[in-house]
């Protein structure tokens, strides 16, 4: 991921003339559980009841599933939507909803384990990545080069399909995060930092474009060579003037990193965006908190999250300890 040096939050702030829509009403987080495709089916299949006990706690609104392109789409144009209903009927019958993030990168695996259409692969539609995160070993996966305009178009082909059969039942649907660094020295697609940021941004578009009645959402936390953030202006203006949901895959509260990229944007730009929301993975649970040297709390996390990014969906992982406990 890019780690880029900090720049005043007064950058990050609407350009004049470009705030006419009303302000936004943030009201209460609503909390979600996050989750993989196959963690939830084998939750409501009974093969993990503590995660199915989850679903049903009163103060848990939804779950987001992760899927991935490969699920829902394993030869070109030839749509797979059965699991995605069978989530859905589930949710439903139970007065939850769901959220779902496509997601077409992978982090910490091989390229030819990638969750991508297989005839992806095979047209060399796949870029290796790698990820420095200094909080983590170098690590490295892949993701759909989508820079490339035919998978980008195979792409695109597959949200339209999803939102011609999902529109308006999903709750939400959302693209992964932006933090993602091709691995230029055994990368055979033509990656360059501009093509890729071009990509995503046509995505964004396109998505919006088709989910007319479910709220459609990017996650944004870094990205590649933007060190002035003038390209993540670009995105929030983007999000800002076409009603896009904006989100983000860690809530790590003040931590350095974070505050000097999205989240600066986030806090510039809750009350014009339609949507805020924000994950807490895993490894989120066990960070410190700049402010006392210990693991976040829950309370911490949340009010974070909504007083200072405008979340009003939080999306947690079934690892969070307030989740094994019985619900207020």
């Amino acid at each position: 991921m890019a780690l880029t040096a900090t720049v005043g939050v007064a950058a990050a702030a609407p350009a004049p003339g470009k705030t006419a829509t009303a302000p936004v009403s943030h009201g209460k987080v609503t909390d979600n559980l996050y989750m993989s495709l196959g963690a939830f089916e084998d939750a409501t299949s009974g093969e993990d009841p503590k995660v199915k006990a989850m679903i049903d706690r009163t103060d848990i609104g939804g779950v987001q599933v992760v899927v991935p392109w490969k699920a829902l789409e394993k030869q070109k144009g030839e749509y797979t939507w059965s699991r995605l209903d069978n989530a859905l009927k589930y949710l439903q019958e139970r007065h939850k909803k769901l959220f779902v993030q496509v997601q077409d990168r992978f982090f910490d695996v091989a390229m030819k384990d990638a969750n991508l259409p297989q005839y992806v692969k095979d047209a060399g539609g796949i870029a290796p990545t790698i990820d420095e995160n200094p909080d983590n070993p170098t690590t490295h996966g892949a993701m759909a080069a989508q820079w490339n305009n035919e998978v980008r178009a195979d792409f695109q082909a597959m949200l339209k399909a999803m939102a011609k059969k999902f529109d308006g039942k999903l709750a939400g649907v959302n693209l992964p995060e932006t933090a993602v660094e091709v691995d230029t020295k055994n990368d055979r697609t033509k990656y360059t930092s501009k093509s890729y940021i071009d990509a995503e941004i046509d995505n964004m578009r396109y998505g919006r474009k088709v989910f007319t009645k479910t709220q459609f959402i990017q996650y944004i936390n870094f990205l590649p060579d933007d060190d002035d953030h003038q390209r993540m202006k670009e995105m929030f203006d983007l999000a800002r003037d076409k009603k896009i949901g904006i989100g983000g895959p860690d809530t790590l509260p003040d931590r350095k990193y974070q505050m000097e990229n999205s989240y600066k944007f986030l806090h510039a730009y809750k009350d014009t965006l339609p949507l805020v929301a924000m994950a807490v993975q895993e490894p989120d649970i066990n960070a410190k908190d700049p402010q006392t040297g210990k693991p976040y709390t829950r309370t911490r996390f949340t009010d974070f999250a909504h007083d200072y990014l405008g979340a009003r969906q939080m999306f947690w992982t079934t690892e969070a300890d307030w989740l094994h406990k019985p619900a207020a």
